[in-house]
């Protein structure tokens, strides 16, 4: 089959688009005229073995009469490019962007001050026409009579209700291009359902968008698939590393850019292929570290630079991989099932906290060992404290422990105070000094007891805060341990006895809404952790091992 040029459409009033097209032309006629399954071909496939651009799209992008998405004609203009082996490939797309953004420009500003041509005529024709046009078979009238002057000035309330009607068209012309924009966007993502499905949510998101479906809305039965703003067919759920994520592909962007690097370019100089750099892009994912490192190796970037892109892989992974193990746990568990899980060979003041992990197995702190004999439950109010508490409490009397139970106010625990084991329990607002010595006195290495006290904030200042500090300082020796819950924002560090307490360096964060929480149970938490809503019977267990892990606590 011989080659032919195509036919050109019919621009002659858009002079920057006719231009653009006509370049694009000779580009193809110096390329040697490749049929549009040639350049498709060129062009390539992605990871999901779709054509980027498919030969439908290439004979749109040469033969309709409106622009094409500059993605589509990047691809197309450097495909001819090199088929028609310029020396300098970067010069043509770049020339050809120049011709693209006039186009843009050009489009925007008509768009913005005339309403379409033909529907400014019918407005104006249909107003002269109504005016002035005599009536068949009547004879002219002077100029000078007052009938003529009404002809030629209309009464105020017509040329009222004409602008009105002036500027109506101007402002649907302007949802019209939005509308427009839109949906060659959208066409041209039709084959990659992922980035359609973003774009869309994106896009619906947007103040535009809300106000061009309300006009629709004003104006006909809209389709809600398209139109309606409460429609979520289209939304995708927000990914917890989203900032992180939007944050790298930025500055990614804007290296390569600086550069003028295609995603061909960026496989020659990273060894990373195209498809994987396009993925990453259209599907909004993260891309491998070994990557990154590869970029900004090529890229020859700055130290700092360096180590913000890695810094940015490194939180955007994080919160990802907390976004997996969360979503692996079961959602509820009961406390017999969790004590099935544990580990046989436990030792005696081993206590369940919650279960998680790859394997699924219960996990918990052994009180008998670590930095400090202590344990911190911290977490928002209605964030499960208590409940946590019981599964700690129930625990260790399984074992064998003997138990002191200490709740200034109401809770869940004062209905272990029977239990046997349960040597003394502490309902008041306050402790005695004496009190509790007395009660931790019948503690030793074989028969060792542990204090767990829910809302210890409310006993900073309590009459046994000696007896507490000297717990958390020799426990190991006396065969005493501490495990206490409280609020995150009412823990204070400068109750003397409380703050040795986070020297043990573990405990166990529900709901933690600010930062500083990981610091009672001693490990730093991101944005990924904090702020999410309250989640009663969801943690983050830290066993001073510098993990955090996500568990489930037994109801």
């Amino acid at each position: 089959m011989v080659a032919q040029p195509w036919k050109k459409p019919d621009l002659a009033d858009q002079p920057d688009l006719k231009k653009l097209n006509d370049e694009l032309h000779d580009l193809r006629l110096d390329a040697g005229l490749p049929s549009a399954r040639a350049i498709r071909d060129r062009v390539g496939k992605d990871a999901q073995d779709y054509w980027i651009v498919n030969h439908q799209a290439v004979l749109d992008t040469f033969q309709r009469p409106d622009l094409p998405p500059w993605g589509r004609l990047e691809l197309i203009a450097r495909v001819l490019a090199e088929l028609a082996r310029h020396s300098d490939i970067d010069a043509q797309v770049d020339r050809f962007k120049a011709l693209w953004k006039q186009v843009v420009r050009e489009t925007v500003a008509q768009a913005s001050v005339h309403p379409p041509a033909d529907a400014t005529a019918s407005v104006g024709d249909s107003d002269v026409n109504d005016a002035t046009a005599p009536s068949e078979g009547l004879p002219k009238q002077d100029t000078g009579t007052p009938s003529r002057q009404a002809a030629e000035e209309p009464p105020a309330d017509k040329e009222t209700s004409t602008n009105a009607a002036q500027d109506s068209l101007q402002f649907n012309y302007a949802h019209e291009s939005l509308k427009g924009l839109i949906l060659n966007v959208a066409q041209a993502l039709w084959h990659d359902k992922d980035a359609l499905r973003v774009f869309l949510g994106v896009v619906r998101r947007s103040e535009g968008f809300v106000r061009m479906a309300d006009a629709a809305e004003e104006q006909r039965p809209a389709n809600a698939t398209f139109y309606g703003v409460k429609s979520r067919e289209f939304e995708v759920d927000r990914s917890p590393a989203r900032l992180e994520l939007v944050t790298l592909h930025r500055r990614l962007d804007e290296h390569r850019l600086k550069r003028n690097w295609s995603f061909t370019d960026m496989e020659e100089q990273t060894g990373i292929s195209s498809d994987a750099w396009i993925r990453w892009y259209t599907h909004d994912e993260l891309p491998e570290r070994e990557a990154l490192v590869a970029f900004s190796h090529m890229a020859s970037l700055t130290q700092e630079d360096h180590v913000l892109l890695l810094g940015l892989w490194d939180a955007a992974h994080d919160a990802l991989e907390v976004q997996q193990r969360t979503a692996s746990l079961p959602s509820s568990i009961s406390f017999d099932e969790a004590w099935t899980m544990r580990d046989p060979a436990a030792p005696k003041l081993w206590a369940l906290a919650g279960v998680g992990g790859e394997n699924l197995a219960a996990y918990g702190p052994d009180l008998a060992s670590g930095t400090a004999p202590a344990f911190v439950v911290a977490g928002p109010a209605k964030s499960g404290r208590s409940t946590a508490l019981v599964n700690i409490a129930r625990s260790l009397l399984a074992s064998g422990t003997q138990l002191a139970l200490v709740t200034p106010r109401p809770s869940l625990l004062r209905e272990l105070a029977d239990r046997d084991g349960v040597v003394a329990c502490f309902d008041q607002d306050d402790i005695g000094h004496d009190e509790l010595e007395e009660a931790l006195s019948v503690a030793s290495a074989e028969e060792p007891l542990v204090v767990v006290m829910d809302d210890a904030e409310a006993l900073g200042e309590c009459d046994a805060r000696r007896v507490l500090r000297n717990l958390l300082e020799h426990g190991f020796d006396e065969g005493t341990a501490l495990v206490l819950a409280g609020d995150e924002d009412k823990l204070g560090p400068s109750y003397p006895w409380l703050g040795k307490a986070k020297r043990a360096h573990r405990g166990l964060l529900l709901s933690p809404q600010e930062r500083h929480a990981g610091d009672w149970i001693g490990i730093k938490t991101g944005d990924s952790v904090v702020g999410r809503p309250l989640a009663p019977g969801r943690g983050w267990l830290h066993l001073g091992d510098g993990k955090l892990m996500a568990v489930t606590v037994p109801r």
